[in-house]
């Protein structure tokens, strides 16, 4: 474990760290320690007297593990044979903390077990021996092991004294969130009690949410520990980059944008070379861009590389050469990642923080900016780059707007204020209950529906499904040939179902991103991961090039598109997130006001500034909508899902709507004003969720949604993508200020 360096909180001669075992009390003294942090110094009486669950929301290297496991170790060395499973979401942050525990617990004689796929059997069989300890595991793993051990559960978990969840904020509102939630909720039917949970993350934007996630029946309190640690200093430049068309009397032919990289490639080679950084292009093709650049950057000064690519289709010796360059600290090393090292992987003090173009959400941008200025005295420092394309008359509003450019502020600002997205805990999930049925049906060896849907649903983390529902989901798995029902009532695998469930990808409760094959007049363009709902209709981009979908074959995976001139594209590979309410308004006050921004560049402050003038032109001042003359934009500053719900149930009442990034596109017919017309519809009931779903091409999106009967899987897709009220709610808002 690190040592701790003084921060505010009592120090170590105060009441809560006389509650530690004498033994870790001596090893903090041993450690250097000169004062416990304030999450450590909060977080020892509650989870010492076992009877709360526990939130420890603290910035990355604030000490969240040492608070939790200082007195989780207490516990256990006051109850001999004890055990703590410790979940965590990859596998480098097993092996990352389990070097750390390691040195601590041996010298505790508290076995330490990391269980993943690259384990040997022998810690393994060593633990199912002997189940006591800290057991640290993923939830796939934690699912192989239920399954694996059927009706020995409860004696291999009789010691268990709780649970604690790593990086507790990359779970909620995931699959593989509910999928946790399930094998808790198993795990603790199984014992016949309640086992103390305790989530540790360093960014939950709505404290109450996280609480319900944590423990959904509320059966045991849930106290949060947020950290006053803090006021370090932030260091910010946003820079702009104009993309300019290409010089058509040059030789060298470049992809839109290339420029503009090349020039970000050169500042970071001045700028971050020397020191230790992580750079987030947000997807996999500009990190192999840039890093490619960079090394032939130094390559062509003579000098060593310093540049090094991370993402999640590089092999784990590659990544682990990254991390162990970044850790070692002999030489300087700069990261051009993904997400991949965005959670607390333990790569080292980190100078500097690159993000090219918006971060995936505020919440992203603060765990990576957390990765900065980690020693005692060193601010966070972040360099953003913003590339926005040269304006024409016929540009969208997205361009004149400079959407990235506006939206990079807005993130920075409300970072600055410390407000983050709220997590998102609704939702069906009908996928993962497919997943968790059978895996209760092979942990079990059979079980009745009652009883299944009880234990899932009833009071398990399923309980938006009742019990008609989950009958037709039987029904349909039945006909599928992956369950059947013996004569006494119980619930079996039949055929399909011993194939899917006997394979090793079974216990991974995510798609693993099947990528389709994109294909115009017969010519096949390539591949494409596609994350957001498709219809027909909808843009893309691909190959330098718009194009407009035309069908979508789920069967055969291929998207068929037509040449597009216009429309704002989803974006489909990293990075593209869907941007949120609090967003979208912060967004629509940058561009109200007129005040520099004092941490843009001049290059990026014209930018805005432009964005600003090209805001009151269009009326977006004083209205929401912006009429031409066959079609008009729509304006409602809100987040994707109500935008995206907003055009779906324009299309619905008959008009030829579709969101284009921040509005919506609505094209007129005839002479009717569409204000009237908007009007009108207002006043119309809203259809049910799953009438909006029913056009959607791609509503398989999840990894078993294959195995939903239609209606199900119409109402599965409704849950998660759609917010009717909120589509409501912004045309009301429309019509009224237009």
């Amino acid at each position: 474990m690190p040592t701790n360096s003084p921060a505010s909180g009592s120090d170590a001669t105060s009441g809560s760290f006389g509650l530690l075992d004498e033994r870790i009390r001596r090893w903090v003294y041993d450690s250097g320690w000169t004062e416990l942090r304030d999450a450590q110094e909060r977080a020892i009486p509650p989870i010492l007297k076992g009877e709360q669950d526990i939130i420890i929301a603290a910035s990355t290297a604030s000490g969240k593990t040492e608070a939790a496991f200082l007195p989780i170790l207490t516990r256990m060395l006051a109850n001999p044979g004890s055990l703590v499973i410790a979940v965590f979401p990859l596998v480098a942050l097993i092996n990352d903390q389990w070097g750390r525990l390691e040195q601590l617990c041996e010298q505790l004689e508290v076995p330490v077990t990391p269980w993943h796929g690259d384990i040997s059997s022998g810690p393994k069989k060593r633990f199912l021996k002997s189940p006591e300890g800290c057991l640290l595991i993923t939830p796939e793993s934690l699912e192989a092991l239920l399954m694996g051990r059927g009706h020995a559960l409860a004696g291999l978990f009789s010691k268990l004294l709780c649970v604690v969840v790593d990086e507790l904020h990359s779970f909620i509102g995931a699959e593989r969130g509910r999928q946790l939630q399930s094998l808790l909720h198993r795990i603790e039917r199984a014992l016949g009690r309640r086992v103390q949970r305790i989530g540790l993350s360093a960014t939950l934007g709505d404290m109450a949410l996280a609480e319900r996630y944590l423990r959904p029946d509320a059966a045991l309190p849930v106290q949060t520990i947020v950290s006053r640690d803090g006021g370090q200093e932030l260091r910010v430049l946003v820079k702009g980059f104009l993309e300019r068309p290409p010089d058509l009397s040059s030789d060298t032919e470049k992809d839109d944008g290339q420029n503009c990289v090349e020039a970000i490639a050169q500042h970071l080679f001045k700028t971050f070379r020397g020191s230790n950084n992580l750079v987030f292009p947000n997807s996999r093709n500009r990190v192999e861009l840039l890093a490619d650049m960079l090394r032939r950057m130094c390559e062509d000064a003579r000098v060593p590389n310093e540049f090094w690519p991370h993402h999640g289709s590089l092999s784990r010796e590659i990544r682990e050469e990254t991390e162990a360059a970044l850790k070692h600290g002999d030489r300087p090393a700069t990261a051009i990642c993904t997400s991949t090292l965005e959670l607390g992987i333990d790569i080292g003090s980190v100078q500097r923080i690159g993000q090219l173009g918006p971060a995936p959400s505020v919440a992203s941008l603060r765990q990576r900016l957390g990765r900065s200025g980690r020693r005692k005295g060193e601010p966070a420092i972040l360099f953003c780059y913003a590339i926005e394309t040269e304006c024409k008359a016929d540009s969208p509003p997205s361009d004149l707007l400079r959407e990235g450019l506006v939206q990079t502020i807005a993130q920075i600002r409300l970072l600055v204020r410390g407000w983050y997205e709220p997590p998102v805990i609704s939702g069906l999930h009908l996928s993962t209950l497919i997943q968790q049925l059978l895996s209760l049906v092979v942990q079990s060896g059979g079980i009745t529906a009652a009883k299944a849907w009880s234990l899932l649903c009833g009071t398990g983390p399923f309980a938006g499904v009742e019990q008609q529902d989950f009958a037709s989901l039987l029904r349909e798995l039945g006909s599928r040939e992956v369950l059947m029902q013996d004569s006494s009532g119980l619930l079996l695998l039949a055929p399909k179902g011993e194939r899917l469930t006997g394979h090793y990808s079974f216990y991974a409760a995510f798609a693993s991103g099947e990528e389709f094959q994109v294909v115009t007049a017969g010519k096949a363009l390539g591949t494409l991961p596609v994350t957001s709902p498709l219809e027909p209709g909808s843009y893309i981009i691909f190959a330098g090039r718009r194009w407009q979908v035309e069908s979508l074959d789920m069967e055969r995976k291929t998207i068929l598109v037509a040449p597009a001139k216009g429309g704002r594209p989803p974006v489909f590979e990293g990075g593209g997130a869907l941007v949120g309410d609090g967003v979208r308004k912060e967004m629509r006050q940058v561009l109200l006001e007129d005040a520099p921004v004092p941490f843009l560049d001049a290059a990026a402050q014209e930018l805005l500034e432009e964005a600003r003038a090209n805001f009151r032109r269009l009326g977006l001042a004083q209205s929401l909508m912006v009429e031409g003359e066959h079609h008009a934009r729509v304006f409602p500053w809100a987040g994707d899902i109500a935008l995206h719900t907003l055009a779906m149930l324009l299309r619905y009442w008959g008009l030829e709507a579709q969101q284009e990034g921040m509005c919506v596109l609505v094209k007129q017919s005839g002479s009717s004003s569409l204000t009237g017309v908007l009007a009108e519809l207002c006043r119309r009931p809203l259809p049910q969720p799953q009438e909006l779903a029913a056009g959607v091409l791609n509503k398989q999106q999840e990894k078993w949604d294959w195995l939903l009967p239609e209606g199900l899987l119409a109402r599965n897709f409704a849950a998660h993508n759609l917010d009717l009220p909120a589509a409501a709610a912004v045309l009301g808002q429309v019509v009224g200020k237009t």
